[in-house]
């Protein structure tokens, strides 16, 4: 039987995605590891429950051939951002102003690559986190960001580009 026939039959009989708690259970460590990356550890837990909370919702009207991997991790890719605009908008508690402003510190030289992906632009710190944190293909990664494979490989490798420029001695 050729492929696509193979295909056709499946969808057909209706091929069912697996029951939430297999799912849960097949990507909850790739899931727990993009969003450390991307939100830090002490947020990962919460942006974690969102994350599988919207995905139980929607679980129902997931099509059968969908990617689940690529799916959750777009789930929580939107959760991360949801989390930084959050943070964003909450006032951030100062001691007492000084009267004059301290001098400029010398850049960290700690080689903490992750906290050098945190300061890129949020395209390219997307790209990164779900290409090599997420291990997902180009293609995935566009699909998560709702962009083309180009613009996904192109943010990747801008990203990559300014992270070896800072690091280079």
């Amino acid at each position: 039987m050729s492929v696509s026939r193979a295909r056709a039959r499946e969808r057909s009989i209706g091929v069912t995605p697996p029951p939430f708690q297999r799912f849960l259970d097949a990507h909850r460590h790739d899931v727990w590891r993009f969003l450390v990356a991307a939100v830090g550890r002490d947020a990962a837990d919460d942006c974690f429950q969102e994350t599988f909370l919207s995905a139980l919702r929607a679980y129902p009207r997931l099509r059968a051939e969908s990617n689940l991997r690529a799916w959750v991790l777009t789930i929580a890719h939107r959760k991360a951002l949801d989390h930084h605009r959050a943070r964003a908008r909450r006032a951030v508690a100062v001691g007492a102003v000084p009267d004059v402003p301290e001098p400029e510190a010398a850049p960290r030289d700690d080689g903490d690559v992750w906290a050098r992906v945190a300061t890129l632009p949020p395209k390219q710190r997307a790209a990164l986190l779900l290409r090599y944190a997420g291990d997902l293909s180009h293609a995935e990664v566009a699909v998560a960001l709702g962009c083309s494979e180009e613009a996904a490989r192109r943010s990747a490798f801008e990203g990559l580009r300014t992270l070896r420029l800072e690091m280079t001695p």
